[in-house]
């Protein structure tokens, strides 16, 4: 049901529930979620484990849509209001 909502909120961008667009916002949801959680259980490593998994897909995905649609891109952090992954130059 909250995916349903989080969906709902960004409709304006998102065309299908399995987009990257949704995907990556689905997971920004539970990146704040398991951060709340672990702010009151810090000896929780199971979660911190997942945590760290979601913030690592998460990166690649964003990383996929900066190649794919740069201006996308763009207006998805602003929206959701997270900082883009540091790409190293080489």
């Amino acid at each position: 049901m909250i995916q349903y909502c989080l969906l709902a909120k960004h409709s304006l961008f998102f065309e299908k529930q399995g987009s990257i667009e949704a995907q990556i916002a689905s997971l920004t949801h539970r990146v704040i979620k398991l951060s709340l959680h672990l702010k009151n259980q810090k000896k929780d490593y199971a979660s911190q484990r997942g945590l760290r998994k979601i913030l690592g897909k998460r990166k690649r995905l964003l990383i996929y849509l900066l190649n794919t649609n740069p201006i996308q891109y763009e207006y998805l952090i602003k929206q959701l209001g997270i900082r883009g992954p540091k790409i190293e130059s080489v």
